[in-house]
């Protein structure tokens, strides 16, 4: 069983930063490539940012290219997504996600997702 839990959510202004933190257990022996996705008001789920199991690899939407910031600590079995500079549009519930058996930076593929954490960017 494998459980992902995000944190860190809440609402802040435009310009703002934000960290958001997922911890996983259960099947953390493995090796696992870790994500992060959104889900705005009425749109689709969309891809965020990847990092590979060692964490030398890292993958962005373009949306958030350089402003957002994925990292991972396998000690303690949690993902980071630093989030600066943020925007109106980045209002939506962010969802780890975990890819088992994948060294890369996955963009796709992902078999466990956590319960989501909200964001609410205001201008």
């Amino acid at each position: 069983q494998v459980q992902l839990v995000e944190s860190g959510g809440g609402l802040v202004q435009a310009g703002d930063s934000l960290r958001l933190s997922c911890a996983a257990s259960g099947r953390t022996w493995d090796t696992y490539a870790m994500g992060w996705f959104r889900q705005g008001p009425g749109k689709e789920r969309e891809f965020v940012a990847a990092i590979s199991w060692s964490g030398t690899s890292t993958y962005y939407a373009d949306s958030v290219k350089g402003r957002f910031t994925i990292s991972r600590d396998n000690a303690k079995n949690t993902v980071y997504l630093q989030m600066n500079s943020l925007k109106d549009e980045d209002t939506a519930v962010y969802y780890c996600a975990a890819r088992f058996g994948a060294r890369f930076a996955a963009t796709g593929g992902y078999s466990y997702w956590g319960q989501g954490t909200q964001v609410t960017v205001s201008s």
